[in-house]
C-alpha cells in the first residue's frame, strides 16, 4: 500500500516561468496546465487517493484582467475536453473555494463536473479556486453563526471546504519546487 494518501500542491510560479523562457506568462500557465495533466497520471499511477491543487488564490485576483480571463479560459477548456477522461479514470473532482466571483458559465462548468464525477472513487482532486485559509475559516464561522451553533474546533471543522478531506501527507510548492511539508 502506498504510504502517501494525500499530495497538495502550490501551483507558483507558472507566469514568472513564461517569461523566464521568453515567452508569456500565459505560455506559463498553459505549460503548467500541460504539468497538471502529467501529474495526474502519476497520482494514479501511485495510487494516491487525494490530489489537491491550490491554483487560484483569493489574492489572484490583483491579477491583469486579461491574465485572470485567460486563466478561467483555460480551466473552461480543460473541463470541457477532460470531463470524459475524468470520469473513464474514476476521478472525482472537488472545488473549495468561494465560487460566488465567478461567471455564471464557469459556475455551471464547475458543477456539472462536480456532479458528473461524483460517484468516482479513484483519485479525488481538490481544485482550490477563489481560495484562501482565512476565506475558509471567516465563511466556516459564518455557518455557525447563521446555524446558532456554539464555536468549537469540532464545528469550525465540520464547515470548511476541505472537510471530509485528510490533511497532506506531501506539500509542494512549484516555482522553486521546495517541499514544504513531508510525511
Amino acid at each position: 500500500m502506498n504510504p502517501i494518501n494525500h499530495v497538495a500542491i502550490i501551483m507558483d510560479g507558472n507566469g514568472r516561468g513564461g517569461l523566464k523562457n521568453k515567452k508569456s506568462r500565459n505560455a506559463g500557465h498553459r505549460a503548467g496546465l500541460n504539468t497538471v495533466e502529467s501529474i495526474i497520471k502519476e497520482t494514479l499511477k501511485y495510487n494516491i487517493k487525494y490530489l489537491t491543487l491550490y491554483t487560484f488564490s483569493t489574492e489572484n485576483w490583483k491579477r491583469p484582467k486579461k491574465e485572470i480571463l485567460f486563466l478561467f479560459n483555460l480551466l473552461e477548456s480543460f473541463l470541457t475536453n477532460k470531463l470524459d477522461e475524468l470520469i473513464r479514470n474514476g476521478i472525482r473532482l472537488k472545488i473549495i473555494g468561494e465560487k460566488k466571483m465567478f461567471s455564471k458559465k464557469l459556475k455551471n462548468l464547475l458543477k456539472k463536473a462536480e456532479k458528473k464525477t461524483s460517484i468516482n472513487k479513484k483519485l479525488q482532486i481538490n481544485l482550490a479556486l477563489n481560495y484562501g485559509s482565512k476565506n475558509e475559516i471567516i465563511n466556516s464561522l459564518k455557518i455557525i453563526n447563521s446555524l446558532k451553533k456554539k464555536i468549537t474546533q469540532k464545528n469550525i471543522e465540520k464547515n470548511l471546504y476541505t472537510k471530509n478531506i485528510p490533511d497532506p501527507d506531501l506539500l509542494i510548492r512549484t516555482g522553486n519546487t521546495k517541499r514544504l511539508s513531508n510525511f
